[in-house]
């Protein structure tokens, strides 16, 4: 059947029974096997579409002939389904009211995510499942930019699956997305390919070699920072005091400044060390272990442990206190970020 255009659809008419009505209009007093012949109607799909005319109004039985079908004037015909329309709107508007007013007494019940009411800006988040929650919202929320620290070293498949969706609409939605990684993400050929991902789709990215922890910035209003730099899910803070998200979107700008893209080779300083394991002297100087080292750094301890060995033969240090030492007198240590 080739009815045209459905003109009627958007008053809950489809093209069948658009096209039967304007049938019976035209031609008053077809019957139904005409009907069905001329529009190319199977028997069933000629029932189906006089069972929802008759139930929208615009069709029922002839008064004379019998057993014929009166198609009732347009004029009357959206009459009566604009009235029926209006009765529906007014029921779900009505529906909507009850639904907030159920919605309020059950938020007034329960706190926030996390256990608590903010206070002076702060807002406390108890466990990953409230930080989802709440990057969910926030994620709805962004109008413009969106910053991020993300330690750990190499990305789990799961984290860059669930992530992808979001961050695309974020993208699609025009929201400057910028984040900093560890430099040992470049070694993981997985994390790498997600970070491209993120550059292809107009993100931008980063890497450093060290990162003080996990945190996460929307239009530089609100960041939100984990509680725990070991244990990032274990539960967030959420910032919304303007001299703190100022200072954490400072310390954020610094860091971007001293990273480098992802498509670059890592900088070395003028003894030849990556800023990597700069950090990894650093650290090392500071007492500690390789576990702690690589956690860091986003490495195995056994990466960290060669890190190590080679900065120690680089110095012709013949401990890790001897290292940290001549690193200190050359002036080879980073910054510290605290």
């Amino acid at each position: 059947m080739n009815s045209g255009s459905n003109s009627l659809n958007v008053l809950g008419m489809d093209a069948a029974c658009e096209a039967v009505y304007r049938r019976l209009l035209a031609l008053p007093g077809e019957g139904q096997q005409e009907l069905a012949d001329s529009l190319g109607l199977s028997d069933r799909a000629l029932s189906v579409a006089l069972g929802r005319l008759r139930t929208l109004g615009f069709v029922r039985p002839a008064a004379e002939p019998p057993h014929q079908l009166h198609a009732v004037s347009p004029h009357l015909g959206m009459e009566i389904l604009l009235s029926r329309q209006e009765a529906e709107l007014g029921a779900r508007q009505q529906r909507l009211r009850e639904g907030r007013a159920a919605a309020a007494r059950l938020l007034g019940e329960f706190p926030p995510p996390g256990g608590s009411v903010p206070q002076g800006g702060v807002e406390f988040l108890d466990g990953l499942d409230s930080i989802r929650d709440f990057l969910e919202i926030l994620n709805s929320e962004v109008g413009e930019e969106m910053l991020a620290f993300a330690p750990g070293g190499a990305q789990t498949g799961a984290n860059m699956r669930a992530s992808r969706p979001l961050n695309r609409r974020l993208l699609e939605r025009g929201v400057r997305m910028r984040t900093v990684y560890l430099e040992s993400l470049r070694r993981d050929r997985a994390s790498v390919a997600h970070a491209e991902w993120l550059t292809l789709h107009g993100g931008e990215v980063r890497t450093t070699s060290a990162l003080p922890n996990r945190m996460i910035i929307c239009d530089r209003r609100v960041a939100l920072v984990a509680v725990d730099s070991e244990h990032t899910g274990a539960g967030a803070v959420v910032l919304r005091t303007r001299g703190l998200v100022e200072t954490l979107c400072a310390l954020f700008d610094e860091t971007w400044r001293r990273a480098d893209p992802l498509g670059t080779p890592q900088r070395r300083d003028t003894t030849g060390f990556t800023p990597q394991q700069a950090e990894a002297l650093r650290l090392l100087s500071q007492g500690h272990t390789d576990q702690a080292v690589g956690k860091r750094l986003g490495v195995s301890p056994r990466t960290a442990r060669r890190t190590a060995a080679e900065v120690m033969a680089r110095l012709d240090a013949r401990s890790r206190f001897q290292a940290g030492v001549l690193a200190a007198q050359r002036g080879h240590l980073p910054r510290p970020y605290a």
